[in-house]
């Protein structure tokens, strides 16, 4: 059996991890689990009885001892990390935001495969995790949906470019002049996929596109150039690879993150249990420019993915705390890449990366510096 640890098993990505688990009770042993604060662990315990378990919160932690005496319970944010240095056979890290990259970290020097799907281990710390990686002999294997196709569809060399392709959010209909006062109830309403909300959020300004185009960068060492945004409606076409002689491979299939979840979790095999499956009978699939006049967030991660260094460190902290602040109704739509611009001003100046320490230093400064400004 294959054994696991579930980093925000009550997540979007984690709950749906254990949907694979149950799918292939032979396949798993699920040795630990962890979130922040939600009750629902306390279930997913009883069901999948873990050795480990981290929460944020101390006093679910206390819960957590009462009822599950025989569990060994790490708390804080560094008790997540704790567990991740539990060598397993792979880690699903389904964290959000840059508190996941310290695990990722700590569940490489421990010499675990990785299951990532938190963009930002890789926004902002990818010039330090994909060497550490590739010296520890562990494998980084994608679960987004648009990097599983990527990697699904790299079947041969002479790769051209990446075609990555985006939903276009819930805005995508929008004008301009309509997203001034676009509000964040309407950006929650996807069209395509049920994810948390700051995943969805970033899918509305199409910074979670600009996160992956610089995730893609690391994954598989391709230079911003050659990566080329689609929007495409359906989302069943997941992203294409185009080859120096002009052919295209494509993953497709019915937009559910629980085949990608699967594919990364049963590597180097493919499973057997489709989740769902897609009727292309009578069915048209487009595609159409991005448009970074109406979506600046874009354009602003691909000026970063260039810039390397701590300019996507910046731009990604900056952009946890808008997104945080748009959620509360306390900014409007366009003040997210306004924001990020003036983080960027102030913060970088050409600066490379040396350190964990900088990058979570050069952090901690921008968050700061964005609650100072919005208030």
């Amino acid at each position: 059996m294959k054994r696991i640890i579930i980093l925000g098993s009550t997540g979007s990505i984690g709950t749906q991890a254990l949907e694979v688990v149950d799918k292939y009770p032979n396949e798993f042993e699920v040795v630990g689990l962890a979130c922040n604060s939600k009750e629902l662990i306390l279930e997913q315990i009883g069901k999948y009885k873990p050795k480990y378990v981290a929460v944020v919160d101390s006093s679910l932690a206390n819960k957590i001892k009462v009822t599950f005496p025989a569990v060994e319970i790490f708390v804080r944010e560094e008790g997540i990390s704790r567990l991740a240095g539990v060598k397993v056979d792979l880690l699903v890290n389904g964290l959000v935001g840059i508190s996941g990259l310290k695990p990722t970290l700590e569940a490489i020097k421990a010499g675990s495969n990785i299951a990532l799907a938190n963009k930002e281990t890789l926004v902002a710390g990818g010039e330090l995790v994909m060497p550490l990686a590739k010296e520890m002999g562990v494998e980084i294997l994608p679960v987004d949906s648009e990097h599983s196709a990527i990697w699904q569809s790299l079947t041969a060399k002479n790769v051209k470019r990446i075609l990555l392709t985006a939903s276009g959010g819930a805005f995508r209909d929008w004008t301009k002049d309509q997203l001034v006062d676009a509000k964040a109830c309407d950006a929650l309403k996807h069209p395509n996929w049920d994810m948390g909300a700051k995943v969805t959020i970033d899918s509305a300004t199409l910074m979670n596109k600009g996160l992956e185009i610089i995730e893609a960068m690391h994954l598989f060492d391709v230079d911003v150039d050659d990566i080329k945004v689609l929007v495409h409606r359906q989302s069943v076409v997941h992203s294409m690879v185009e080859y120096a002689d002009g052919s295209v491979i494509a993953q497709m299939s019915y937009p559910d993150m629980r085949l990608p979840i699967q594919i990364a979790m049963l590597y180097p095999r493919r499973g057997e249990f489709a989740f769902n499956t897609y009727d292309f009978i009578g069915k048209n699939l487009t595609f159409e420019d991005a448009d970074e006049d109406r979506f600046p967030c874009l354009s602003i991660a691909k000026y970063c993915a260039k810039e390397k260094g701590i300019a996507p460190v910046i731009m990604n902290a900056a952009n946890e705390i808008l997104v945080k602040a748009y959620l509360d109704n306390k900014i409007k739509f366009y003040d997210i890449p306004y924001y990020i611009r003036c983080a960027l001003d102030k913060f970088y100046q050409g600066q490379r990366i040396e350190s964990e320490a900088q990058i979570y230093c050069v952090d901690g400064e921008v968050r700061r510096y964005i609650v100072s400004l919005i208030g």
